[in-house]
């Protein structure tokens, strides 16, 4: 990119969009943020993002404190140059694009659905934030180079 290229847009779906979808957005747009803008939606949203989500983000230094989970019903209309989906129900459920656009799917646990103590769900959310980091966003940069 010579630097007056338009970034490329990537939409991360997911169920809820409260965890995963969040945390790939968040992280798209922190270390892609020159060649990619990213926004997330769901299939089915939550009434909020889940606050581990949060704070594992900000363990990390990506602020993600300010999403608002959105149903992907309101992105349908936009020019996208990549779906991305992250959980298999989200895959299953895709909504038809009216424009063409390219589709990958990486499944991750749903961090929502850890069991234990908070130390122990914790624990989770940080597993699966270190594996989006180091699964989608080198798949994602690979795409932004053509």
């Amino acid at each position: 990119m010579t630097g007056d290229e338009p970034r490329k847009r990537v939409l991360v779906l997911c169920t809820g969009n409260s965890c995963r979808s969040q945390m790939a957005e968040g992280w798209i747009n922190h270390l892609l943020g020159g060649r990619w803008e990213a926004r997330s939606a769901g299939t089915a949203p939550a009434a909020r993002v889940h606050p581990l989500a949060v704070r594992a983000m900000a363990e990390a230094g990506v602020d993600i404190s300010g999403g608002k989970p959105e149903h992907v019903g309101v992105t349908l209309d936009q020019p996208w140059d990549l779906v991305l989906t992250v959980c298999d129900s989200a895959q299953e459920t895709c909504p038809t694009f009216p424009r063409a656009v390219p589709r990958l799917h990486i499944s991750f646990f749903d961090p929502a659905a850890a069991e234990g103590t908070d130390d122990e769900k914790m624990a989770v959310f940080r597993r699966v934030r270190d594996e989006i980091r180091d699964r989608l966003v080198p798949e994602v940069r690979s795409r932004g180079l053509a």
